[in-house]
């Protein structure tokens, strides 16, 4: 498993690092409850912007399915290995 040592700038390079991996992990911020769904690539970490809130699994079920969107990949494909009950959690791209 590869966990990604540099954050990428964008989604592009987000994507190509998921592709050029078997199975590849990592780190995101989690802002539940948000006005919109969006994605923002800090220097520290991806912070991911749920409009879902945090209460019984809604923000985490809404995550996979916006990272489905936004990335090349089911949402079979994509698991959230820690951090269920946090803001900060570990993502897995199975390929």
């Amino acid at each position: 498993m590869v966990f990604m040592a540099n954050i990428p700038k964008n989604l592009d390079e987000l994507i190509k690092l998921t592709q050029n991996n078997d199975k590849f992990k990592f780190k995101i911020k989690v802002v539940a409850n948000s006005k919109n769904d969006s994605i923002e690539f800090c220097e520290e970490f991806i912070k991911l912007k749920i409009k879902q809130p945090a209460i019984e699994g809604k923000a985490n079920k809404a995550i996979i399915e916006y990272l489905s969107k936004i990335l090349p990949y089911s949402k079979s494909k994509i698991v959230i290995l820690n951090g269920e009950k946090s803001s900060i959690k570990t993502i897995q791209i199975l390929s």
